[in-house]
């Protein structure tokens, strides 16, 4: 009954609100006048000195009536009583106040002038704070009650649900929980490490605790699901509550990172927590002013534009307004899954979207010639280890002759910023892949010396949830049922979103000097058994792990920095500068291909074996 109440109220909003704010001007005045003349009858009264002043209720009306219409027809031009402003906020009182001191303005001089005054000159003053309050308090009465949302539909069954964070997100989405149709959630109360919430109310939910108090809090509430409402969490404060939930026997879901939340906090974005929120959920400080200095108004290229990181690299380009962004790949389907995710659509047809292989030196001429890029990133490579090891031919032909093209046609149409893509395993080399990155980052530093661009490479470790990662790895290896594959108990590897991984690439883009190596700060070196035991534990099967030992070219530890290399950090505190020693195209080009496998990695090993400047010594603070 309620319900349809507030719904036929909803529907004549404005003739509802009027009567609302009519009524609360004249109501005003009544009682401001009641107060000048102490009584609150119309009729004469005794008193000891003889008959009283009655409120005079002509100039009442009177006055109340000039009030009135002036308030209605400045709420009429400014849209007040038609929801310009969100019902019940602070702008739309903020705007209604302002409505109600001009209406008093109107009613104050009428009265004034009149001669003599209908009612004391000071009531319209006094009446203006008696209005504001009578005109604000059914609509924040209104806010409350349909704030408290709508039912649902008959026999739905809600997930009671415990909110970690009561800050701006929290609160964002227990609203949008309790607004929600369906009521799918029904959230009972929050938790929150901050002191100075421990007595807050929002919309019915108290603050109930702490984090280290969330298996008392579920007992006591009755919640079987624990949701993080910090976009901003680290993935340490992520395990640590997922660690304390799974000990509580609490299912565990956490709102999207900052940077996936571009529609706002909803309760539709809550979703089930996934190994990069544990392992990589870093808050970088992007420096947008720089990156849009050098992307804004630009004409974009992205080679491998269709592989992970290439197509991460498209989506946030996007957002700084290039003049034009060209996407190459050499995989049809992969720029099809990319317009898609990017645009909804696949546009296949347009100029911008170039389907070639880097390996095609006259191809890539043709494609600069054709889109005059001033801007390169290349992200197109072989990047797997253990199958570049038995055909380093193959990885040769795309990570160093492939480069060389790129780089080529870059110099030849005056690229101003070109940065290649690169990868820890270049640092101190020991297989196929770290060697012919090397390479490129060496011919890239070579063509920086000879062009009046910026030509630099940027290094980094594992991205989360790429192509071929370790995760997907393991997520299929525990769906068929184990075991899950370990190289060695000790083995550890860094770990870095796809998302802050492109973010670091463009600022360091931004930064880098010519001829440099960046490398990206990747935290804290994981173990990759305790990847997998987390993997495991989330999806509550009981799976072995089994140790198979290291594979030829792969390292128990990975290093970010070769020997000699110095960790400078003159710009962004996760960005260091490395010098590289420059290597020739017609050095490149001398790599024998038609050799076996053997000797052609003994040929590439020799070519990226000069790793650092021969007057650095490695810094590592």
């Amino acid at each position: 009954m309620r319900a349809s109440f507030l719904v036929a109220l909803r529907g004549h909003r404005l003739p509802v609100l009027i009567l609302v704010d009519s009524i609360g001007w004249m109501a005003a005045i009544y009682f401001a006048t009641a107060l000048r003349f102490e009584t609150l009858t119309t009729a004469p009264r005794i008193n000891m000195e003889g008959v009283g002043t009655p409120i005079p209720l002509f100039g009442v009306l009177l006055v109340g009536s000039v009030a009135i219409s002036t308030h209605i027809l400045i709420a009429w031009m400014l849209r007040l009583h038609h929801g310009r402003r969100a019902f019940g906020s602070f702008e739309e009182l903020f705007l209604l106040a302002s409505v109600l001191v001009a209406a008093s303005i109107a009613a104050t001089a009428f009265n004034v002038l009149s001669e003599p005054p209908y009612i004391p000159r000071s009531t319209t003053i006094i009446a203006t704070f008696i209005a504001l309050v009578l005109c604000a308090w059914p609509r924040a009465l209104w806010r409350v009650l349909m704030s408290q949302g709508k039912p649902g539909p008959s026999g739905a069954v809600s997930t009671p649900a415990i909110i970690v964070g009561a800050g701006d997100a929290g609160r964002q989405l227990v609203q949008s929980m309790q607004r929600d149709r369906e009521q799918r959630w029904k959230p009972v109360g929050f938790i929150d490490d901050d002191s100075n919430k421990k007595h807050l109310r929002y919309r019915g939910l108290d603050v109930l605790g702490t984090t280290d108090q969330l298996a008392r809090v579920a007992s006591r509430t009755g919640a079987n699901t624990v949701i993080v409402a910090i976009p901003s969490a680290s993935s340490g404060t992520i395990s640590r509550i997922n660690d304390v939930a799974v000990v509580a026997g609490l299912s565990v879901k956490v709102l999207p990172s900052v940077g996936e939340l571009l529609a706002g906090v909803h309760h539709t974005a809550v979703r089930d927590l996934e190994p990069e929120d544990l392992l990589g959920r870093h808050q970088i400080q992007t420096d947008l002013a720089s990156i849009a200095g050098y992307l804004s108004g630009m004409r974009v290229l992205v080679t491998g534009a269709g592989g992970s990181i290439g197509s991460e690299l498209c989506r946030q380009i996007v957002r700084f307004g290039p003049e034009s962004l060209v996407i190459l790949d050499r995989d049809e389907s992969a720029l099809h899954s990319l317009l898609l995710s990017m645009h909804g659509r696949a546009d296949l047809e347009s100029r911008t979207v170039v389907l070639a292989d880097i390996r095609d030196g006259e191809r890539m001429r043709q494609v600069f010639a054709d889109h005059r890029p001033q801007v390169v990133f290349h992200a197109a490579a072989l990047k797997h280890v253990n199958l570049l090891e038995g055909q380093a031919s193959e990885a040769v032909k795309t990570n160093v002759f492939g480069t060389l093209n790129v780089l080529e046609a870059s110099t030849e149409f005056a690229v101003e910023r070109f940065v290649n893509i690169s990868t820890d395993k270049a640092a101190d080399p020991i297989n196929v892949l770290g060697y012919t990155k090397r390479i490129a980052e060496r011919l890239t530093a070579g063509f920086a010396t000879k062009t009046s661009g910026i030509y630099i490479s940027v290094r980094f470790g594992n991205v989360l949830g790429t192509s071929g990662s370790v995760l997907r790895t393991f997520a299929a290896q525990i769906q068929l049922g184990g075991p899950v594959t370990v190289t060695d108990p000790a083995v550890t590897r860094y770990f870095m979103t796809v998302d802050e991984a492109v973010q670091l690439v463009i600022q360091a883009a931004a930064i880098g000097r010519n001829g440099e190596a960046l490398v990206l700060d990747m935290g804290d070196p994981v173990r990759i058994v305790e990847v997998a035991e987390r993997l495991i534990e989330q999806s509550n099967t009981s799976v072995n792990i089994v140790f198979t030992g290291l594979k030829p070219g792969e390292k128990l530890h990975e290093k970010l920095f070769g020997s000699g290399e110095v960790d400078d950090r003159p710009v962004h505190p996760l960005v260091s500068h490395v010098s590289v020693p420059p290597v020739t195209a017609a050095e490149a080009l001398d790599l024998r291909l038609d050799m076996d496998n053997r000797a052609a990695v003994d040929s590439i090993a020799a070519m990226s074996a000069q790793l650092a400047m021969p007057d650095q010594t490695k810094v590592r603070p």
